[in-house]
């Protein structure tokens, strides 16, 4: 089912997820800004990139950035936690502010469409599939365009990708 709404999408902005709180969110709300979609888990090496995320959400926010975290559980069960706990964890030891979704998959039978859509725009080294944590997709403001970055890539790594992204920051009088 996933894959026939991804096979006519042209645009993220034609998906929709839904968040940690049980909300429909379509993903129009962020049509002509820059979103940062992860695939996220508490128990993982990459963990603290959260950190970085929020550190890049916090800078970049009031630019237009949207930073999205996807909870996944399918690498090593890294991320057994329901979505309240795994709320608790971000705030608690990462001060995550930005919005997170309820657990997915990204991989096999039950991607998640936002996934099915990032993984046709563009594939990684080894094919399209996922292979771990912490896998980072930049699309631009039009939803159409998307760069891939590896697990090991941090957050502060794509600033130049996200401020190319950005209209130019305005000054104060």
């Amino acid at each position: 089912m996933h894959n026939l709404v991804v096979a006519n999408t042209s645009s993220l902005h034609d998906l929709s997820f839904t968040d940690n709180h049980g909300n429909h969110v379509p993903l129009s709300e962020y049509a002509g800004k820059p979103v940062l979609i992860v695939n996220t888990a508490s128990k993982c090496g990459f963990t603290p990139q959260y950190e970085g995320l929020q550190q890049l959400h916090e800078k970049y926010k009031d630019r237009g950035l949207i930073v999205l975290g996807f909870p996944c559980d399918q690498f090593a069960h890294q991320e057994p936690g329901d979505d309240a706990e795994i709320e608790q964890f971000c705030s608690m030891n990462y001060g995550v502010t930005f919005a997170l979704s309820t657990k997915v998959d990204v991989n096999g039978d039950e991607t998640d469409p936002v996934f099915e859509f990032l993984k046709e725009r563009v594939g990684g080294v080894l094919g399209s599939r996922i292979k771990w944590n912490f896998t980072k997709f930049l699309v631009s403001p039009d939803g159409t365009t998307v760069a891939r970055y590896s697990p090991n890539t941090s957050p502060a790594d794509l600033e130049d990708d996200i401020e190319a992204l950005l209209p130019e920051p305005t000054l104060a009088p």
